[in-house]
């Protein structure tokens, strides 16, 4: 089983302990520090985010960041001492990267796999860390799935071929014990007030409802199988953290600097308790936001840069689906019909 990385707790002295290493579920992973040994360290301190040895990905022109901190290629923990006692107003721990992304699910992973893949062609040692609010990758993904496989199949055109020639279905299956059933017949019905219902060929059907080449998967284990490949890339996963709050750069810079998790131990009436912990902040150069349709720190952003109202959007709506598992005899099932 593959065992994802999490953040040390803290030692009695109030230092964080060691990190343990993300990339331990792979017999083909390589541990963190033989794998960026010999990737040149980059240290930034206000100029921009790629030294003169690093060029940018795709030739893209160099971001401003702040300078209130520095990312490298191996990175620390750190705090500052303060005086007051409290333990609610203790200087978080923080850890840099170059990418942190918000979300384990398939956007959050997918990036985070292609900025690996991007970095390994460029030549480039980025440092990329997914957050995940769910106990493990995967566990907060319910949905049975009809999957258009195209941008999968797109993402994994970039992996470097390792001669076996194997489709995703096929490393799906070895990987998480999931069968991807192809759809070999669509049948799309309209029902009717009085409980009747009536198909509707689907030549008259719009392309977006014809499922030809889709395969019905479960969600959950397509998303950890990303989740075991991004690993495998080296991308830095930590499950059971939720991202709590966005930071923003100092002086009353508006610029996203990354996020904070959440405190835990705090009492109903907001005292810490004897287990208190204080969140860590995740820094990085860009932060991307895959939380989903609701995110809360999403919205946070949406609201402070009033991206609705600059943007003319309108405004999200909602539908309230329900879900259902039946068990259908054997007699009655059939392998890839959808409808």
């Amino acid at each position: 089983m593959i065992r994802y990385a999490r953040i040390a707790q803290k030692c009695n002295n109030g230092s964080i302990g060691s990190l343990a290493s993300p990339l331990l579920g792979r017999s083909s992973a390589i541990p963190v520090s033989q794998h960026r040994k010999n990737g040149p360290a980059l240290t930034l301190r206000g100029a921009t985010a790629y030294s003169s040895s690093l060029p940018p990905i795709n030739n893209y022109a160099p971001i401003k960041i702040p300078s209130s901190y520095t990312a490298a290629s191996t990175r620390h923990f750190s705090s500052n001492a303060s005086s007051d006692d409290s333990p609610l107003s203790q200087p978080r721990e923080s850890m840099h990267y170059d990418v942190v992304i918000v979300g384990g699910g398939p956007a959050g992973l997918a990036s985070a796999i292609r900025l690996k893949q991007l970095s390994a062609q460029k030549g480039i040692d980025l440092s990329v860390c997914v957050l995940e609010k769910g106990s493990e990758i995967g566990s907060h993904i319910l949905s049975g799935n009809v999957f258009d496989p195209k941008a999968l199949e797109e993402l994994l055109s970039y992996n470097e071929d390792d001669g076996s020639g194997q489709h995703w279905t096929e490393a799906l299956t070895e990987s998480q014990n999931s069968k991807a059933t192809p759809v070999t017949e669509d049948v799309f019905l309209v029902l009717t007030e009085s409980g009747g219902s009536y198909q509707v060929p689907n030549i008259f059907l719009p392309s977006q409802l014809h499922n030809h080449g889709n395969y019905i998967i479960s969600l959950s284990k397509l998303v950890r199988y990303l989740g075991e490949m991004a690993e495998g890339l080296g991308v830095e996963i930590y499950p059971g953290f939720a991202a709590d709050e966005v930071l923003y750069g100092g002086d009353g810079s508006t610029a996203v600097r990354g996020v904070a998790t959440k405190d835990v131990g705090i009492a109903k009436d907001g005292d810490p308790k004897e287990t208190f912990e204080r969140g860590v902040e995740l820094l990085g150069r860009q932060t991307l936001f895959a939380e989903g349709a609701r995110g809360s720190c999403s919205e946070s952003i949406i609201s402070k840069f009033k991206l609705r109202e600059k943007g003319g959007a309108a405004m999200q709506h909602y539908g309230l689906g329900i879900k259902e598992v039946w068990e259908v005899p054997e007699k009655n099932f059939k392998a890839g019909f959808v409808q």
